[in-house]
């Protein structure tokens, strides 16, 4: 499939996927999702792949939905946004979170409504100082989506999570630093570099091992101490049958650099 909306490309085991409707702040049409979707099988078939990166082109990261779709005359049958939801951006957030492999997203501007929670569903998080955040959904009069009322709360805390979302304050880079809703805010000129060699770096790392440690940390939210002490042992047991487990004891009771496959 030749891709209009997005660019991708692969780059020493990472996926770069770049969302690539700038004069519309990347926001998402039907054939942008349908260019996510194939991109997204993509990445889960090419064995290459050990790490995704997402990030987007212009002066934003992603403005959500684009609204010109969405636009309903006064005496038109009001849209079924439910399914859009369904069709589109629910599984594109179950598949971020499902992959079994890291996935980086570069947050380069704005980030609003469901592109904000598109990135905060991503495992790792770098924001431009210039970029910011904002639960744009309260100013049309909709309820956060893209597991934006999952994630927030988790991540920042019920009080801060309530008040984004009823308010639509913008956040900036910083300030999500510093709440725990992202990981890192670098200088702009730095961000692809920060966000890269993170990625390169993880794309050399024991993938099956990462992929288990995301599978054990997303669990924990709904999990028991006791179901989780015993998800820790399943997974462990998996962990410990792999060959990079293999390798990297030997790597250490050799005293050398390990050279990890993600098998």
């Amino acid at each position: 499939m030749a891709f209009e909306h997005i660019e991708y490309r692969v780059d020493e085991g990472v996926a770069i996927l770049t969302l690539n409707r700038p004069n519309s702040l990347n926001s998402f049409n039907a054939e942008m999702h349908a260019e996510m979707r194939e991109a997204l099988k993509q990445v889960r078939k090419d064995g290459s792949v050990r790490c995704l990166l997402i990030t987007g082109n212009g002066r934003g990261f992603c403005a959500g939905q684009d609204l010109s779709d969405r636009n309903v005359a006064a005496d038109a049958e009001m849209p079924d946004l439910g399914a859009s939801i369904e069709k589109f951006y629910n599984p594109m957030i179950r598949t971020l979170r499902d992959l079994p492999l890291p996935v980086i997203c570069a947050v380069n501007g704005v980030a609003a409504g469901a592109g904000a929670n598109i990135a905060l569903a991503c495992d790792i998080v770098f924001a431009a100082r210039s970029a910011s955040f904002i639960q744009a959904f309260c100013k049309i009069g909709l309820v956060p989506d893209s597991g934006g009322t999952w994630n927030l709360p988790r991540l920042v805390g019920h009080a801060r999570a309530m008040a984004l979302s009823m308010l639509g304050d913008k956040i900036s880079a910083e300030q999500a630093a510093q709440w725990g809703m992202i990981w890192s805010c670098v200088d702009d000129d730095q961000l692809m570099d920060e966000a890269l060699s993170c990625a390169r770096n993880l794309a050399t790392q024991p993938t099956r091992g990462l992929a288990l440690i995301k599978r054990a940390l997303n669990a924990s939210t709904t999990n028991t101490l006791d179901e989780q002490l015993d998800l820790e042992r399943d997974l462990q047991r998996l962990a410990g049958r792999t060959d990079d487990y293999r390798e990297g004891v030997a790597a250490f009771m050799e005293k050398r650099k390990p050279n990890f496959t993600g098998q």
